[in-house]
């Protein structure tokens, strides 16, 4: 005899062995014996062998109307038996009897459990809430489906373009884009990506980077909200005895800082560092305070930036030629033979401000022998600009007998220029669209007007850091223990040394209308200079606020964010220059096993052929293959060039803080493509690899 039972939601048959009045001991059709209590017995029979009777009793079952089954059932509880007797006849059949089980049992909605192999009919409203809900859920399946089906025959659904983002990075996993997206590429064996690609969503490689990073870190835009007018300094400022000048690229609009030299030829020189001071009138929690903490720092790429303040603010503080503007001074004095530094004083005055020097247009006229005066300095502030690079060489000596090794600056930096094309409108007013002609500038590293701001930067930050913690008043330092490898720079509220700077300690201070850091670093340095020893009961972040820290992380993670984007969004341009100029070879240098980094272009790319090569081996490659939706970029061996490693301490070792940015931050090239983490999961292996650039330091334009 066999007997039919239930087992942890499931239905199986077995021959009985032996019974008591407990259980039973059946042995199952794969010849395992069980013990089956007597409670979940359903039915006992003869014929047929139980995989037999499941069978046909499964194929009857889908033929079962729910709803008629529903009203012959009674109100009271019964059996799956009685059913089958109201619904199919008196003497209904064992295939009967157990259809009429299978149906009941994947029925819920209309009947309820109330034992093993007892049930009872749900309520009226219940019914129709859960047909409702069956019906919805037949139609989103069926929704799905539709737009699965267009997406795989390369069409995209209007609600799945809008979602888009949110569906790669953060999706709702229950919507029913999501599944269509999920559904599509498990029919079509594509990845996300390319199959989006491929069905119009995504506009263009370039649009893709741009507006992921959007959706991430501006998701409600990047325009201003209205009425935030510039804030007007409102305290009497003295105007400054000096007539300073600033050095910047021809696009920087953002200009943070100014020069000034006075007694040049007394024996005594007066070196004016003078900073915009939006602090003076933009106050802590104010609605303008709110945008600028939201957003962190100024995002720069090629043609185009989103400033952290409003352009009427910025325009309102920057310091541009021509006019008298609210400025924190720093004025360093020394001895103009022998350049010993022998006092600083910062001041809040009003700076007048001369020339707005650009370095793009200067560099190749303002060098090393026309500021030692070897040859003749034709150009503005030469008496000014040659004691400033003589200090700088002098500061930069200094701090390199801190550090215990020189800089190195034999990489150079790279600048990027859009032009338009006659059917892409692209400006320094309008939003690239990634079909621009790009051109990539190099520039040497180092550069005397590049050495004489990057220090002064150096001395105003080491030495306003200093005397914050000189005032117990607070403020946001970046520090570094050493310079062994993996030792990174650490943002705190602690005056540590700055390992790589060879300084003390290391406050930004100098650039407050692009860094939310150096505005916070100003008000504290504002009430310094106003309040003096009592700085510390008045100034706006008292000693352990823990606002201080909240900005500390927000901004760590801000930045490096921009960082990142900034860093992928220049190696998407330096592919379209290769595509553009139809580049298939470049020099380049070995890096490590398999990848190299090219010599004239901002490229680091995997070669074949260069796995064996040591580091720094120059070479040869030709380009194999490259992709602007993922960033990759691969070469092949050609040829050596010359097969020398580098010496430590070499351009190859700039991971370690060996140079210096603007401010003397670590800063590097582009580094390679890595893996863009989807938020899709897909039960098939699909390759969602894409650009993520590593980290890096934004460039000033």
């Amino acid at each position: 005899m066999y007997v039919l039972f239930e087992e942890s939601g499931k239905f199986l048959g077995g021959r009985i062995l032996s019974e008591t009045d407990a259980s039973l001991q059946v042995e199952l059709e794969s010849g395992k014996r069980v013990k089956v209590k007597s409670a979940h017995a359903l039915l006992k029979f003869d014929q047929p062998p139980p995989a037999e009777l499941l069978g046909a009793a499964s194929t009857l079952s889908s033929e079962i109307d729910l709803d008629l089954a529903w009203e012959f059932a009674p109100d009271a509880d019964f059996t799956f038996g009685e059913l089958a007797q109201d619904y199919f006849s008196a003497q209904a059949s064992l295939v009967q009897q157990a259809a009429a089980l299978l149906r009941l049992f994947e029925a819920p909605h209309y009947f309820r459990r109330s034992g093993k192999g007892v049930f009872r009919k749900a309520p009226e409203e219940t019914v129709k809430a859960a047909l409702l809900g069956l019906e919805r859920k037949r139609q989103a399946a069926m929704q799905v489906d539709e737009w699965a089906r267009d997406l795989v025959e390369g069409t995209c659904p209007a609600p799945v373009r809008e979602q888009l983002y949110r569906i790669l990075f953060k999706p709702d996993k229950n919507s029913l884009e999501y599944k269509a997206v999920v559904q599509a590429a498990k029919a079509s064996q594509r990845s996300p990506l390319d199959l989006l690609k491929a069905a119009g969503a995504i506009e263009s490689p370039y649009q893709f980077h741009w507006r992921r990073f959007l959706f991430d870190q501006f998701p409600r835009g990047t325009g201003f909200p209205s009425s935030l007018p510039p804030p007007k300094v409102e305290e009497e400022l003295p105007l400054a005895p000096v007539a300073a000048f600033s050095i910047d690229d021809s696009l920087t609009t953002e200009i943070d800082d100014a020069l000034s030299v006075q007694g040049l030829g007394s024996g005594t020189v007066v070196f004016g560092i003078h900073i915009a001071a939006p602090g003076l009138a933009l106050e802590p929690e104010s609605a303008l305070d709110k945008v600028a903490r939201e957003r962190m720092s100024t995002v720069y790429m090629p043609g185009w930036k989103i400033t952290m303040l409003p352009d009427e603010v910025v325009q309102a503080y920057t310091l541009v030629e021509g006019r008298d503007c609210p400025a924190l001074s720093l004025y360093a004095t020394f001895d103009e033979a022998t350049l010993e530094l022998k006092d600083t004083q910062t001041r809040l005055e009003r700076v007048p401000i001369v020339s707005n020097l650009r370095h793009d247009q200067l560099d190749q006229i303002v060098t090393e022998q026309s500021l030692s005066g070897q040859t003749a300095a034709q150009y503005l502030h030469a008496p000014e600009l040659a004691f400033a690079f003589r200090l700088a060489q002098h500061l930069k000596v200094q701090r390199e007998s801190v550090r215990g090794k020189p800089e190195t600056f034999n990489r150079p930096d790279f600048t990027f220029r859009l032009q338009s094309t006659p059917d892409a409108l692209a400006s320094l007013q309008a939003e690239p669209s990634g079909s621009e002609h790009v051109q990539i500038v190099p520039r040497k590293r180092g550069e005397p007007l590049d050495l004489i701001v990057a220090e002064a930067m150096i001395l105003a930050n080491s030495t306003w850091g200093a005397w914050l913690a000189q005032l117990g008043v607070p403020g946001i330092y970046r520090s570094q223990a050493s310079m062994l490898p993996g030792v990174k720079v650490r943002m705190g509220t602690k005056p540590l040394p700055h390992a790589g700077m060879g300084v003390s300690s290391y406050a930004w201070s100098t650039s407050p209308l692009r860094r939310y850091v150096d505005l916070v670093n100003q008000w504290q340095l504002i009430s310094c200079v106003r309040h003096g020893r009592m700085a510390a009961l008045a100034a706006p972040f008292k000693p352990k606020d823990a606002t201080l820290f909240a900005i500390i992380s927000n901004f760590d993670a801000a930045y490096t964010a921009y960082n990142d984007f900034q860093r992928g969004i220049e190696r998407y341009w330096t592919l379209r220059w290769l595509e553009q100029q139809g580049v298939q070879e470049v020099l380049a240098t070995v890096i490590k096993p398999g990848w190299v980094r090219a010599e004239e272009i901002p490229l680091v790319l995997a070669a074949t052929g260069t796995d064996a090569l040591p580091r720094g081996t120059r070479v040869k490659v030709r380009l194999t293959g490259t992709d602007l939706m993922t960033l990759d970029a691969f070469s092949q061996l050609v040829s050596h060039v010359e097969s020398a490693c580098a010496p430590e301490g070499s351009e190859l070792r700039g991971d370690e803080g060996d140079e210096t940015g603007e401010d003397g931050e670590d800063g590097d090239a582009a580094d390679a493509a890595g893996p863009i983490a989807l938020a899709i999961h897909l039960e098939i292996d699909l390759d969602d690899s894409s650009a993520a650039p590593q980290d890096a330091a934004p460039a000033k334009p």
